[in-house]
């Protein structure tokens, strides 16, 4: 994909040169601290929706779908039929809501009010060490990627990313980031729907597409046992996607922990405008997704009946575009690529900005700090996460091994668990208390730390301790558990104290007294 020809490279610079000015015009209206972390409290629904979708799907996610896709079939589409989409309709109804009458700028602060400040420095903590870390990881997975695809130079790559990234994200904080993201997103869906329609129109629609794919698996041209277009897989399937793991630990731990408790995905509809906005952009962003593994995941397939026999899977899309996407659909695809990676760490930079100035600098260090005050510490902030980004990136590309991304995907695993049964029980259980949830939230970590040791290969001696629980990706099954040992801590120990005072978590609690927006 190396060879663009100059229509392609047009569009990308069309692009570029669009976003840049959008988020650079925004930038001008921000004035105070609520305009930077929160848009003024002026976002519609709509453009939220597409901002939801854009910081999901990152350009690892296209690439990565599609590759999984062509190795294991359609199986990788419950990632976002069952991972997703019911996760955001429950979000929106019940969760919300509740976040957005708050008033709060972040989750670890709903958790404050509801329980103590302990709570909310532990879920602080956590998820601003993981954004943080995250931002390098996806500069340097970008990097990397556009260097297989493109030829780049991975340096190259990731400091204009960066610079790309952090100039409108420093201008327009999250305005900037959730305008720039309708365009990304519009930008994304055109670009894989293109990919899509040609390579259906060159097998002769969905039942050519079919007739092809048996013919691959009557040759032994995949690897997976299922047919391709299999949504469901049994629990002693080669791939990474038994339906156990797939319904339980990702459609009832992980995929709800993410659409509630993740501060780059929730902060967005605490931006609303109004309580209606914030429920409806998560139903558009449903809506949305559902359309998602079709134009991501069935070029797989396509790549599959058409170029059967690639060493990797990841192989499958670039390889796709580059021998049947025509001019210009090239640059859509590149477009659309770059629309991803810049939309997902856009994201986390302006989300990680937000939790570190509020949980951490606004609460322990300068509570009385003006809106004026903060809008200067979230500008700074958010520049030092960009360079720490850059540093980290190019940290990465110096260790061997290719394995980092999935590193920090597992810890992320350790504290959604637990941190969706706090957030559970602390809205819809008005009995939870503080020491509970501190408890509930520690001990599920630890519990699934230890399973995720229990899965290592270890050698004592003559002896081997062979991984347990290896069925698939073993995250979806030690997240069940750290959920569940979590949830029962958090139960027993807020029964054996004090209940929390009904003014306190009057509001805060669903279906007690709803507050008017603070």
């Amino acid at each position: 994909m190396g060879n663009l020809a100059y229509i392609d490279l047009l569009i990308v610079v069309v692009y570029i040169v669009g976003t840049l000015v959008l988020g650079i015009t925004l930038g001008r209206r921000m004035s105070t601290g609520k305009d930077f972390f929160l848009a003024g409290r002026t976002l519609p629904w709509w453009a939220i929706g597409f901002s939801l979708v854009a910081t999901d799907i990152g350009g690892t996610d296209i690439i990565g779908v599609g590759g999984a896709a062509y190795s294991y079939g359609m199986a990788v589409a419950n990632f976002e039929w069952i991972g997703c989409i019911p996760a955001m309709v429950v979000a929106a109804f019940l969760f919300v809501p509740i976040f957005w009458r708050a008033g709060v700028y972040t989750i670890p602060e709903f958790l404050e009010r509801r329980f103590d400040a302990r709570v909310r420095s532990a879920l602080a903590v956590c998820w601003f060490a993981f954004m943080a870390c995250n931002i390098g990881i996806m500069l340097f997975a970008s990097a990397r990627m556009m260097q297989v695809l493109f030829g780049w130079d991975p340096v190259v790559c990731v400091l204009t990313m960066a610079a790309l990234v952090g100039v409108y994200t420093l201008a327009g904080g999250l305005a900037a980031v959730v305008y720039t993201d309708v365009i990304q997103c519009i930008v994304l869906i055109g670009g894989c729907l293109l990919v899509l329609v040609v390579g259906l129109v060159d097998l002769g629609g969905v039942s050519g597409l079919r007739a092809a794919l048996e013919a691959v698996q009557a040759s032994g041209g995949t690897a997976a046992a299922a047919h391709p277009t299999d949504l469901i897989l049994p629990l002693d399937t080669p791939t990474p996607f038994p339906w156990a793991g797939i319904y339980f630990g990702l459609g009832m731990i992980l995929g709800p922990a993410y659409w509630i408790g993740n501060q780059a995905i929730v902060q967005r509809s605490l931006g609303a405008r109004t309580e209606f906005d914030a429920k409806a952009s998560y139903i558009w962003g449903a809506l949305l997704k559902n359309l998602l593994p079709v134009i991501i995941a069935v070029p797989g397939l396509i790549a599959l009946a058409k170029y059967p026999g690639l060493a990797q899977g990841d192989e499958a899309l670039p390889t796709l575009v580059a021998h049947m996407m025509p001019v210009g659909v090239r640059g859509l695809f590149l477009a659309a690529f770059l629309a991803a990676l810049m939309s997902s760490v856009d994201s986390y930079v302006n989300s990680a900005a937000t939790l570190l100035t509020n949980d951490l600098y606004k609460r322990f260090l300068n509570p009385a700090a003006s809106d004026e005050r903060l809008l200067r510490i979230g500008r700074t902030v958010t520049a030092g996460l960009i360079l720490w980004g850059i540093l980290f990136a190019l940290y990465l590309s110096r260790l061997e091994g290719s394995g980092i991304y999935a590193i920090f995907q597992t810890l992320l695993a350790f504290f959604q668990g637990p941190a969706l049964a706090v957030l559970l029980t602390g809205v819809l259980w008005r009995r939870a208390t503080a020491p509970g949830a501190l408890t509930g939230f520690v001990g599920g970590v630890l519990c699934a730390v230890t399973l995720f040791a229990m899965n290592q290969p270890a050698v004592y001696g003559p002896m081997q301790w062979q991984p347990l629980f290896r069925i698939g990706e073993p995250f979806l099954y030690f997240s069940i558990w750290a959920f569940l040992v979590a949830l029962v801590l958090v139960i027993v120990v807020s029964l054996l104290t004090e209940p929390e005072a009904d003014d306190k978590i009057r509001g805060l609690v669903y279906g007690r007294d709803l507050p008017e927006r603070r």
